[in-house]
């Protein structure tokens, strides 16, 4: 596969060109150890990292030609300066890749919380009418009938391109994909065009990244305003209604872009109604469109009811039918690591979730509330060399809802654990807790802790299969830990029994 250089030129802000560049190009590369013969390579500004600095590297391996914002001495090859090089790569994978994303349904879901099993729902909606999808985000990339490991939830916007292009080649006809603050800023998200954008909500996260709340809703609030100019498809918002920060952005995109509200909320234009749930489900009505639905899904939780008003609004943007958007919710699948149960052979209940912000975890526990437990025991850590204001707030949201607290690690990355729950421990105020700095022995301490109708929730991980130290990353998944104390338990206690 080839293309002129010219046409890639074309499609995005050039300041300065040699007079003599290669006429084809093979390939596109943003990682110089992935650089091979006839590709530009894009020296990126990273937070750490200068791509210039690697130039060299590219060029060895048989890079052609280098795209950057600023010259590059003695290269080797010509160099293409531009405006914006992250700009400039997302318009040229594009333009490489055939512009798949216009051949395709795309429904993109940006928030802090809800993005996964919302493109989850939205993703099993879509492929019960359109046969074959695709998914992109946290957990997994999905083409058709083929998974993948996910390295990020939004890939750079070359491995985005080739992705959708990839799906278009194996007759995927939508896809559902989580959108990140990162990626929106990074602009990876860039020269996609969507059907429909959700919108589920913004609660304090990732402000080692944006800076302040102010430019993390900026961040998510961009995704919209590229809506605007798309010059293919009109797209559509679909707004979180009871969210403050999804109806600060309704105000600010109502009037420029066609715009579905959804939530509790009695102005929401996908409101639910009769809500109900037990520890195997949620009902209630769906009121849209002048027409009023019961709506039966095996998630449970407010928080998941609002998913499922984000992935019928989307689907239905998408161009699907509602009655049978709303039948296919019936079958949907359990979300890796989202509230999902682990299988305990016990008289108490055990659920693992992703939940790593304070809202997040809030809105956890009072789901595992309503179930009624006689206790209720949760096993929660913080991220090394993230937010630290936040810890704080996890451990006090902790505190207040659950009956019995662990703090614990999670992915302490660089940073010492104990430094970690120094800083949780600051926003405790009562003694309802201890602390364990080996999640192993955290979760043993849990098991070993419950008795007959408690519920134990292990928090912060979710779907993850490792635990990710200062010299990298060790095998860890809560669920099969989990599955391995309880098993080991319940033998201890036959024995016990038998003696």
């Amino acid at each position: 596969m080839s293309i002129p250089l010219a046409t890639l030129l074309a499609v995005t802000e050039v300041i300065s060109r040699p007079v003599k560049t290669p006429t084809e190009i093979t390939g596109l590369c943003y990682d110089s150890r992935r650089a091979e013969a006839g590709q530009v390579f894009f020296a990126l500004k990273g937070h750490k990292e200068d791509g210039g600095a690697f130039v060299r590297d590219a060029v060895t391996r048989g890079a052609s030609v280098v795209v950057s914002e600023k010259e590059i001495p003695e290269s080797g090859v010509p160099v293409v300066i531009v405006a914006d090089a992250r700009e400039a790569m997302a318009d040229m994978a594009a333009t490489f890749y055939g512009n798949p994303s216009q051949s395709l349904k795309v429904v993109g879901i940006t928030g802090t919380n809800g993005k996964t099993t919302a493109a989850f729902l939205t993703r099993h909606i879509l492929d019960t009418q359109l046969r074959r999808t695709g998914l992109i985000g946290t957990i997994k990339y999905v083409v058709g009938d083929r998974e993948m490991e996910a390295p990020r939830t939004t890939p750079e916007s070359i491995d985005l391109q080739a992705l959708l292009a990839e799906m278009c080649d194996a007759g995927c006809k939508a896809v559902a994909m989580e959108v990140s603050s990162h990626a929106i800023h990074q602009k990876r998200s860039r020269a996609i065009e969507f059907d429909a954008a959700v919108f589920t909500n913004l609660t304090q996260d990732h402000l080692d990244y944006h800076g302040t709340m102010e430019a993390y809703f900026e961040a998510k609030a961009a995704l919209f305003d590229s809506l605007i100019v798309q010059r293919h498809k009109k797209g559509r918002a679909i707004i979180n209604a009871d969210d403050r920060y999804g109806r600060l952005l309704f105000e600010r995109i109502s009037k420029k872009l066609t715009t579905i509200t959804y939530g509790l909320s009695v102005r929401a234009a996908f409101r639910a109604t009769d809500v109900r749930f037990d520890s195997h489900g949620s009902t209630f009505h769906l009121a849209a469109r002048g027409r009023t639905y019961l709506v039966r899904f095996p998630l449970i939780g407010a928080f998941n009811i609002s998913n499922a008003l984000a992935a019928l609004a989307a689907s239905f943007a998408a161009g699907t039918e509602l009655r049978a958007a709303v039948a296919a919710l019936a079958s949907a699948p359990q979300v890796p690591g989202r509230l999902e149960r682990v299988p305990a052979r016990r008289n108490f209940q055990v659920f693992v979730d992703y939940a790593h912000t304070d809202d997040a975890l809030r809105n956890v526990l009072r789901t595992l509330r309503e179930l009624n437990p006689a206790r209720l025991i949760v096993v929660v850590g913080c991220g090394g060399d993230r937010d630290r204001t936040k810890r704080p707030l996890m451990a006090a949201a902790s505190e207040e809802l659950a009956d019995w607290c662990i703090f614990t690690s999670d992915n302490p990355r660089s940073e010492d654990p104990d430094r970690i729950l120094a800083d949780m421990k600051t926003g405790l105020r009562g003694t309802n807790h201890e602390l364990i700095s080996n999640r192993e022995e955290a979760i043993e301490r849990a098991v070993e802790l419950a008795e007959a109708r408690d519920i134990i929730l292990i928090a912060g991980k979710g779907h993850e299969t490792y635990q990710e130290f200062a010299d990298g990353r060790v095998p860890f998944d809560d669920v099969k830990i989990a599955k391995k104390v309880i098993d080991s338990r319940r033998i201890e206690l036959e024995e016990e029994e038998r003696l």
